[in-house]
């Protein structure tokens, strides 16, 4: 998005996982303030869109799960429908793995733990969904955030990406702007005070990410089959995804 705007963001593997670590205890919460709760109804209904009666048999991978907020998620809509499937959530700031594990406390069917998501540290074709929250575009690499995805996802299973995209009716697509590129670097900032300007990084990190068209693209030559979006808020966040084609097991 606009990525002739500005030099390209940071993603160093050191300052991702610095940053992270610093506003990790106060995520959740600035989160929910800046977004007013909605970021929780759009993994709600990615857990509802991905996991359900007809998904295959198998575990449930979140990706750059961060605090477990997807993971926990799916927990909720698998026990709705009686499953019993493992879920695990990989991140690579082991202080938002603390926070996930302290919010997972007494759920057996959840599992985090530390990792590189290019180079998910799991075996071929394992799980029956891989999903990403808002953490594909923290990765260096894009490409490569999404072969591994698409890796360990099991022939018919489901990779998914959840994240920012610019709204398309042009008032909003303003107003988005202003408020992503203006007011939530400066109230972020005084809410999470820390060296690497992490709220300053979200913006810059969402507008320079591919388009939900683009993400589809890079799927499909993947060998991702039926590809679809589902833009959520007017737009402000969209949903791909798509099965694994058996051929690519």
């Amino acid at each position: 998005m606009n990525s002739h705007v500005s030099p390209p963001v940071n993603k160093s593997p050191e300052r991702i996982r610095r940053m992270f670590d610093s506003i990790a205890h106060r995520y959740d919460l600035i989160n929910n303030i800046f977004s007013l709760g909605i970021d929780r109804s759009w993994r709600k209904l990615t857990a509802r869109q991905l996991l359900h009666d007809k998904t295959i048999d198998g575990d449930v991978l979140d990706v750059c799960c961060g605090t477990g907020e997807l993971s926990l998620a799916f927990a909720k809509q698998q026990r709705k429908h009686e499953m019993k499937r493992t879920i695990h959530g990989i991140d690579f700031s082991s202080e938002m793995i603390e926070v996930a594990h302290r919010k997972a406390k007494g759920c057996s069917m959840l599992q985090f733990s530390t990792g590189d998501a290019l180079a998910l540290p799991f075996d071929d074709d394992r799980f029956a969904v891989v999903a990403v929250a808002f953490g594909l575009r923290n990765v260096c690499d894009h490409q490569q955030g999404l072969t591994e995805m698409v890796r360990v996802c099991k022939p018919e299973g489901t990779v998914a990406v959840l994240d920012f995209s610019l709204p398309t009716l042009p008032i909003l697509r303003q107003c988005y702007r202003f408020y992503f590129g203006t007011v939530l670097p400066r109230l972020g900032q005084w809410f999470a005070k820390n060296q690497d300007r992490a709220y300053s990084y979200l913006p810059e990190s969402v507008l320079q990410f591919d388009t939900p068209v683009q993400l589809a693209e890079r799927l499909t030559q993947l060998g991702v089959a039926d590809v679809q979006m589902k833009p959520m808020t007017f737009g402000i966040a969209t949903l791909i995804w798509g099965w694994k084609r058996p051929s690519m097991s």
